[in-house]
């Protein structure tokens, strides 16, 4: 993860922690693993961050292979009891530090895409995309996602259509986008979703290009 794409901000008092090396014990992330699994990758950089001690709202930003996640999230001061018994925190790990950490509550996405075998939708039809939101295994007492807004674009994201959504089981939604011809959206189709769980913490990702019509 570049640094130069990552920040923490302090949404409440405009505190920017640029750097990834700061975090001690508070934060425990993957903050890799919401993009890179778009791109068949089954792994992620641990990153981690050293917040203030105050509970507060904070908001953070990645962007890897074009695709773009922004968080919001509210978090207050991790204690004991927070770190896993099933996994030490990042500075037991490398010896130096024994505060105590726990993963922050962000939402990540999965996606099914329902490609055929040449990774391509067919177009001028409706087609449906499962999404699908989920936690850190770490994370303790887990809220739920409840709801979920789709938009897609055909033009490389200089225009965004609102597309509808419907709640398909715990955490899980499915979006109907009905795709142009193909002269329509020669560089395929973007798509953009927001969910928001019972926490208030939200996730905003866009994807340039979810998948390409033949």
């Amino acid at each position: 993860m570049a640094p130069d794409t990552d920040k923490e901000t302090d949404a409440m008092n405009d505190i920017t922690v640029p750097s990834a090396r700061r975090r001690r014990g508070a934060l425990l992330l993957l903050a890799a693993a919401a993009t890179l699994m778009l791109s068949g990758c089954k792994g992620g950089d641990l990153v981690s961050y050293d917040l203030p001690a105050k509970s507060a709202r904070y908001t953070f930003e990645t962007e890897t292979n074009g695709v773009k996640t922004v968080w919001q999230y509210s978090s207050a001061k991790a204690t004991k009891d927070d770190t896993s018994t099933l996994s030490p925190c990042i500075g037991e790990l490398v010896g130096s530090n024994q505060a105590a950490c726990r993963p922050e509550p962000l939402i990540f996405l999965r996606y099914d895409f329902d490609l055929a075998l040449d990774n391509t939708v067919k177009a001028g039809e409706n087609h449906e995309v499962t999404v699908v939101g989920y936690y850190q295994e770490r994370l303790t007492d887990l809220p739920n996602v409840t709801s979920l807004k789709a938009e897609t674009t055909f033009d490389g994201g200089r225009t965004w259509h609102s597309v509808s959504t419907k709640a398909n089981g715990k955490n899980t939604f499915t979006t109907t986008i009905k795709n142009p011809r193909r002269e329509q959206a020669t560089g395929g189709v973007g798509l953009r979703i927001s969910a928001t769980d019972s926490r208030g913490n939200t996730v905003k990702q866009t994807i340039p290009t979810a998948y390409t019509l033949r």
